[in-house]
């Protein structure tokens, strides 16, 4: 998705310079498909543990130890992440019946890049649920 998007902005600034018409909509367009890449990272980011890690302080426990405190905060983060698809999942609905949509020259209804990112967020959720087993066991 991101290489799809730095696709469209380099063809949209280069029709931009030579005819001086850009791609109809690519802002609208790039801003749907980075957002939506990144949300597409927060799952993998959680199976791999590559999130943000703060641990200058429990370096020196045991791994036991520091897994059941890793296994806490990863459970924090998995119910964070499902309220989050569960809050989505209900604005997904609510831009639907709105009928909300970009404003911009596409006007494209974006509930779908809605219900896609609260599918993100349930996917990294049920990612770090998956991961406590294996933390409370000591292992990364």
């Amino acid at each position: 998705m991101l290489l799809a998007t730095a696709l469209l902005t380099v063809i949209s600034v280069t029709l931009r310079w030579l005819t001086s018409q850009p791609v109809k909509g690519d802002f609208e367009l790039v801003s749907l498909g980075s957002g939506l890449a990144v949300l597409g990272f927060l799952a993998w980011g959680s199976v791999t543990r590559s999130n943000i890690l703060v641990d200058s302080f429990t370096t020196w426990l045991p791994p036991r130890l520091n897994g059941a405190i890793d296994a806490f905060w990863s459970l924090v983060w998995a119910a964070t992440m499902l309220l989050i698809a569960e809050r989505m999942w209900q604005g997904m609905f609510d831009t639907w019946r709105n009928g909300m949509r970009t404003i911009g020259l596409l006007a494209l209804p974006y509930w779908w890049a809605i219900g896609i990112g609260a599918f993100c967020f349930a996917l990294a959720g049920v990612a770090a649920l998956l991961a406590i087993p294996r933390l409370l066991k000591g292992q990364r």
